[in-house]
Parts: structure tokens; sequence; C-alpha cells
């Protein structure tokens, strides 16, 4: 008897392969083998000219997709057909959740197999998790495929029908997607929250304060028995404290007449309040608790966190890791209880074990939380881990003991000190018993920070006890704006709205990242002024698109076609073709919308314009019967546009920049200046006769235009530069920046500087060595992947290794590849705004009449 077996990866092939007899195959399908079509070529010939056929989705035919297997899965399929020929049994152990099951169904609808089908599920690669999935093989699960394809399809219609519309009416290459939207209209919106913010200023005092010889600070709290004024008394949009409101605000003068005078004044002990309490230990990770949990504490993004985790997963370290579960199997919970056990003793054991429920908004379905595979418990220290595996494994490995641990128990002590006609409180927690502390703290930046500094303690006090006053200081408070975004913040409202599943949030923040909509700084998502304009668009015309709680039912829907309550091909025909349908929608606004009004974005408080065009956000005035526009820095916040950034951005413009500083020889002007490809330093004024135009040369890499110093700006206009003559020509070699970056060159021979050389001092020495070297002869650029069609034309799209680093290419415009972009994992939406930033840049030219025949 032959078994075949098959996964998503290689590294879960292997894993699993070591738990198997040698009558089972073990093979990979390397994630889906077939998908909607991604290219004109993918399409078969026989449907190209159907209307639909665009979309991949016969929206005439029951929204019927058309699957296709990508040119880079044949050989898998393949290999698979053949591996299957040998088989008795065909036995599918994709992943449990709806992917793995459309994967599985893909599979079977695929290799049609002859032999007996089997599913086969598990939540952790582990010998007995895969001996008892093998024991309990099941039928694939209709509904969890048709809920997955539903989404799919769902996702196409939004994407393909919405973003051509961003195309024509903003900039080319923005996309609209059907969780990304609701994404990008939070980070919006709280942007807005921060530019209609109004700061309030309030003063308070801190003493510090000692009894029996030990030293301890107190905050002001009340004056004259009227609370004082905190930072949440204040109205946000006005800056004050509402008219009516009884509290007590301190300017500085009288902040610091106070201090002053309770300086010498007797402060007594007026009440002394001591109370217990217990706090229990977070829930065991789910998927987006721990992309929360891994970016407050460690710093990762929710890609990096999914990555490492899977990773994790396949070695069968950790169970599942797409999961909205916090429940945790029988058996596991004996094995954690055994290893808290032996790791901290009896006395830190919960009395009895703990089990938590799910309370996320539709919660998929019912896999367990997110711990150590197996029965074991290993730490981290003892798998040999290292780098961010460790990290991630021990954060896991922590707050699953946690969950079984026995409750912190904390006492809590607040002192209030009267002195004349004012209160401070001072206040205490001591940590009587630690708990699960030992192990974890949900939130805290060091999980294992000593517990004695959780700890903040108070002298011994009693009411009537005078202390003694050392100091009293004056504090300064400004109110805050609503906080940003982070990528903790972000998933943990898409999961408190319903929006999205835990499972997409990684490929959410990082596609609107991607997509030039969010920039992220000190962990903050920061939307950009392109964002605004999508939004506005989206918000004004397709305000369902970007509805929390239409978006929310959506997933709810999946949710009911998942457990059988509902079917997708109504749903999709009524939100497709209804009557207030997307598609009917689509072709009325390509009509109404007004391209000049949507650029237009609504910025209160700004006396200009500011508009976003195909090269980016910019702002408009008109001045002396002129209209003066000037660009945004893409790194601009929209909530720190103010009026006053604006009006010098605009008078910058329009009396021209302003010079580094002057060339000693010549007097003139040295500017550093940024032009549509990149920064560059110019010397002299540009002027009206293109013969005379400036000299300009482009910053090194790794130049900062703010960095530059007059010194460093004239090294640069002096190249190209004479090194001196070749000793065998005596023809001069030079060194210069082109379109390639720093070279050298003789008699018309270039070689490109290496990353270790500086073209402002490399010497003739050297440079005689690299014109020595043999030039690299051209050679015709390798096709790595076809991306797909693109929507315009239908023609191909597809990822090229060139001369110079890898590049997109569409018909006869090539786009290259940005740092950081991987060729194996650029998308088809990628490719489309790359190429459409430089079709934006490239000149047009115009096209010759040929002559009547």
């Amino acid at each position: 008897m032959s078994k075949l077996v098959i996964v998503e990866s290689p590294t879960k092939a292997r894993t699993i392969s070591a738990f198997l007899s040698g009558e089972y195959r073990v093979e990979a399908s390397m994630g889906h083998i077939r998908d909607l079509p991604a290219s004109a070529s993918e399409i078969p010939a026989k449907v190209k000219k159907e209307a639909w056929s665009r979309l991949g989705v016969n929206v005439e035919e029951d929204f019927k997709p058309l699957y296709v297997i990508p040119r880079d899965k044949k050989k898998v399929v393949k290999e698979l057909s053949a591996a299957l020929k040998n088989a008795d049994e065909l036995l599918l152990a994709t992943d449990e959740d709806r992917e793995g099951e459309s994967i599985a169904w893909h599979l079977t609808e695929v290799l049609k197999p002859r032999v007996p089908v089997r599913r086969m599920v598990f939540h952790e690669i582990t010998r007995e998790a895969i001996n008892h999935a093998l024991q309990d093989c099941r039928e694939i699960d209709e509904r969890l495929v048709e809920a997955q394809e539903t989404r799919r399809i769902l996702d196409r219609l939004v994407g393909y029908t919405v973003s051509p519309l961003l195309w024509k009416k903003i900039a080319p290459g923005l996309s609209a997607g059907r969780v990304q939207s609701v994404a990008v209209r939070l980070l919006v919106n709280r942007e807005r929250e921060r530019r209609a913010f109004q700061s309030g200023a309030y003063w308070d005092l801190r003493a510090l304060l000692a009894a029996e010889g030990e030293a301890f600070n107190a905050q002001l709290v009340t004056l004259g028995g009227v609370r004082l004024a905190t930072g949440k008394d204040f109205d946000e949009n006005t800056g004050r404290i509402p008219e009516g409101k009884k509290v007590v605000l301190l300017d500085e003068a009288q902040a610091r007449e106070l201090a002053e005078r309770l300086q010498g004044a007797p402060w007594v002990v007026r009440s002394l309040t001591v109370r217990d309490q217990t706090r229990s230990p977070a829930p065991p990770f789910t998927t987006s608790t721990l992309q929360q949990e891994a970016n407050r504490k460690l710093g990762f993004s929710a890609k990096r966190t999914m990555q490492i985790a899977q990773r994790l997963y396949e070695r069968g370290l950790i169970t599942y890791m797409r999961t909205d579960s916090v429940h945790l199997a029988k058996q596991a919970l004996d094995a954690i209880r055994e290893r808290v056990r032996e790791q901290y003793g009896t006395d830190y054991l919960s009395p009895k074990p703990r089990q938590y429920r799910t309370k996320a908004k539709g919660a998929q379905e019912a896999h367990e939380a997110i711990r150590p595979a197996g029965q074991q418990m290993p730490t981290a220290d003892e798998l040999h881990l290292e780098g961010a595996e460790y990290a991630l494994y021990d954060l896991i490995w922590k707050r699953t003991m946690a969950t079984q641990m026995a409750d912190a128990r904390l006492r809590l002590t607040t002192a209030i000190i009267a002195v004349e006609e004012a209160e401070f409180r001072a206040s205490g927690k001591e940590i009587v018993f630690p708990g699960f502390f030992r192990a974890y703290v949900e939130g805290a930046d060091d999980p294992a920070a000593r517990l004695d500094d959780q700890e903040s303690l108070l002298p011994p006090l009693r009411e009537g006890q005078q202390v003694d006053c050392r100091q009293v200081e004056p504090l300064r408070h400004e109110t805050k704006p609503p906080a940003r975004y982070t990528e903790a913040t972000l998933v943990k409202a898409l999961e408190n709205e319903g929006v999205g599943r835990p499972s997409t949030y990684a490929t959410i923040i990082s596609t609107i990242q991607d997509r030039g909509y969010v920039i992220k700084s000190a962990r903050q998502l920061i939307p950009t002024f392109t964002a605004f304009a999508v939004n506005h668009l989206l918000e004004r015309h397709f305000p369902d698109l970007v509805d929390l709680r239409f978006t929310a039912q959506m997933e709810q829907v999946l949710d009911d076609i998942a457990a059988g309550q509902a079917h997708g091909v109504p749903y999709l025909r009524e939100f497709f073709l209804g009557e207030t349908g997307l598609e009917g929608q689509v072709q009325r606004k390509a009509e109404e919308i007004d391209p000049r009004s949507v650029h237009a974005l609504e910025l209160p408080a700004i006396n200009a314009r500011v508009r976003v065009g195909r090269y980016g956000a910019y702002l408009e005035q008109e001045r002396d019967g002129q209209i003066v526009r000037v660009s945004l820095p893409d790194t601009m916040p929209p909530a720190e546009l103010t009026d006053a950034v604006a009006l010098q951005l605009l008078q910058e413009k329009a009396s021209g920049p302003t010079p580094l500083g002057y060339h000693p020889q010549t007097g003139e002007p040295v500017f550093v200046l940024k032009g549509p490809y990149g920064p560059y330093v110019q010397l002299g004024e540009n002027g009206g006769d293109k013969a005379q135009k400036p000299h300009r040369v482009s910053l090194l890499k790794g130049m900062k235009p703010e960095d530059v110093t007059l010194e460093q700006a004239l090294a640069l206009l002096e190249l190209p530069r004479t090194l001196g003559t070749h000793p065998e020509t005596g023809e001069p070699v030079e060194a210069g920046i082109g379109r390639f970056g720093p070279y050298v060159r003789h008699n018309g021979e270039y070689r490109s500087l290496t990353a270790a050389d500086d073209v402002l001092r490399i010497t003739l020495e050297r440079a005689l060595e690299l014109l020595a070297q043999e030039k690299n002869t051209r050679r015709r650029a390798e096709k790595l992947r076809e991306l797909g069609a693109h929507p315009e034309d239908g023609k191909p799209v597809a990822v090229y290794a060139g001369r110079y680093g890898p590049y997109v290419k569409h018909g006869r415009l090539n786009a290259s590849l940005p740092k950081g972009v991987e060729p194996q994992t650029i998308t088809l939406e990628q490719a489309l705004e790359l190429l459409a930033k430089k079709a934006a840049k490239k000149p047009r030219t115009r096209r010759k009449r040929g002559k009547k025949a």
C-alpha cells in the first residue's frame, strides 16, 4: 500500500514525513495550485472576448469563477499527478482553516483522483497529533470551501471594478480593497481628529515628601475642596474646559505662588486607604493578540510575526497560528500545568484548570489557541532557538504558562495628605504574591523585568501623622491629541469591529503601506494625502465600501455560509448586480465624478487648496492673479499641515529656494533641490534660456538633502572631475555620476564604482584598476515570473532579472523594483502601480501621421 499525503509547504512536508512510516509519501502543493487568472495569457481563448473575462468571474452565470493553473504551478501539478498514479489513497493534510479547505478542494478538482480521498486535519505538527489525525479523517467541508470562494470572488469584484475608477479620477496605480479601504478610513479619521484637536494647558503640583526617613511623591488633587483640572476635563475641539464644569484650573503664576506658599506649611496624613486586589492572567494567544503583543513587546510588524509563526508551526514547535479561539484542549491543559509545577512550583499553579471563552466577533472554526506544540512544553532555550524565532516562541511559551498560574495578589495603598486648603494624593503598590507575574505581564515592555520593579511602596503611614516636605514643584501639562494607530491598535480595532479576519490583518497592513496610503514612523501608521483623496472619493460615492458595519455584515454572511446557514451566489448577485449593486454604481459614478472635486481635499483652517494629482499632493493658491503650486513632502503627516506651514511653503515657492551658500570663485548661489528623479545640487539660478541650463549633480546614495553641507555640494559640482591621464594613451581619466550611479571613464569606456568606492575621493590608481577589469557583456534579461494581465489592454505584465536589477515590464514600459521588494513576492497590483508611476514620468512623443491610402 502506498499513500500520498499533500501539504502546502516543503517545511511542513519534511516535519510530517518524520512521523510517518515508509508507506506514506508527503509532497507539497506550494500553496494554491490554481486561482482566478492573473494574466491575459492565462485566460482561455474561448472566453477572452467575454466582457466578464477580465474579472475572471462569470457574473452572467451565477458568478462562476474561472480557475486556471498558473504557469509556475504547472510543474507542481505534473509532479503531484505522477505521485498520485502510484498511490492507493490520497490524504489532503492542508491547514484546518477555510484557506486550507479550499486548497484541498482545488487539489481534488485538478488531480481528479481515482483512489479514496480523505481530509486530514490537525492543529499542531507532532507525532501524537499526526497519528490522531490519521485515525480521524473526514470529508472535505463544502461549506468552508464555499465561504472561502465567496470571499475570493468578493475581493476580486471590489478590487477589479473600483480600482480602475481610482486610476481615472485620482492617479494611476491606486487600488481599493474590501477590507483595506476600511482600514484606511480608520487611519484617515484618526488623522482628521488630530487635525481638529485643540490643545489645552494646565498646571498642577508634585511634592517630594518623606516619612520615617523614606521619600515618596504625592500629586495635588483638590484645592479648597474642588477637584484640580486634568487633561480629561478639556474639550478637544476648543482646547478649553466646558463652561459650568466645577474644577480648579491653575495658571503658571498661581501654581508657582501656591508651591512657594505650601513649601513651609505643615503636611498631615488626612486619610489612609488600603485595599487588596487580585489580577488574573490574560487568555492564551489568538492570531490578533499575538500580532498585537509581538508589536508592542518585540517591535515586530504583523507581517513579520506571521512569517516567524509560520516557520515555528511548520517545524512542529507551536500550534496552528491562524485562529480566533482561546480554547485549550484538556491534554494541553494537563501538559501546561505539569510544566508550571516543574518550573515554578505548586504554589504558583492555579487551584484548578483555567479555561477561556472566545469573545471576538464572528470567531471562526473552533481551533485551539496558539501555544507550544506537543506535551513537553519546552522552553526556547531547550529548543536552542535563536534570534526572532527565540523571541516569538518565548513570548508564546510565557503567555501559555501564565494561563494556568495562580492569580497575582496586590495591596494598593492610597494616602490623602492635607496642607492648608490643598490635598495631595500618594499611591503605593505592593505585590503580596506574584502568581503569574513570574512568567508574563500583558502589555509590559519587558516581560522578564524584576518583580520589584513593578512595585512602588509607600513608607509606613498613619492617619494624623505629619510628614516632611522636601520640595514642591509646579508642572505644566498640555492635552494630547488622539494617538495615531500602531499595527497593534489597528489590528485590535479591526477585530473589535468584526472587519476582516485576523489571518488577513498582516496582509492588509502590508498592502496599505505598499500602496502609498500609509507611512510607518516610530511604529505609528500615518495616512498620506493620497489616502485622504482615496478615502474622500469612497466616502462620498461608495459609502458602503468604507462603512465598518457594512463590512462587518459581509464577514457575518461569510460566517453564515461556512456554517451552512446561507449561500454565496444570492449574496453575490445582490451585492454586484442588484438595484444598488456595485457594477451599476461604478458605471454611474464614472460619468458623475468630477476629478477636480475628488483631488481637492477638505482640510479646515488651511487658506490654500490641497490637491492630490498623479505626481502626489500639492498646495495651490492664487497670488497676484497667478496660481502658485508647490509640492507637499511625501512624508508630511496631514495633521501637521497647518496654515502657517502652508504659507511658508507657498512663500518659498513664490520667492524661490534659499541658497545653501555661494561658490567661492564665481559667486553663484548653490542650491539643494528635489526633482522628479531625486534630490540634486545646482549651481546658479534657473534661467529661461535652455542653453544656459545650470550645472546639476545628483546626490550620492545615502545623502539626505537636509544634511548636505556647502563643502559637499561644491565637491559634487566639481564632477565629473579629472583624476589624471591614462599612462598608455595619455587621455584623461574622469570620475562622475551618471544615470546608473558613480563611474570612472576613459576614451568612452565606463566602469561603475563599487559600494566601497567614493566618487569624491577615488584616486587615479583605483580608477585604472577598475578600467582594467573586463566589462560586463550585456545579456538578455531573464523572465522570472508572469504576474498577470494589465487591466487596460490585457497584455501580460511580467518581472525580469535585468543588468541593473529586477524590473517589471508591460509592453515597452519597464519599471525597476524598489529596494526591499522581492521579485518572488511582488504582486500584479504592486507592478501596476510601479508602471503607472513610470508612465507618468515618461515624456510623451507625438506620433507621426501616416499618408492616406
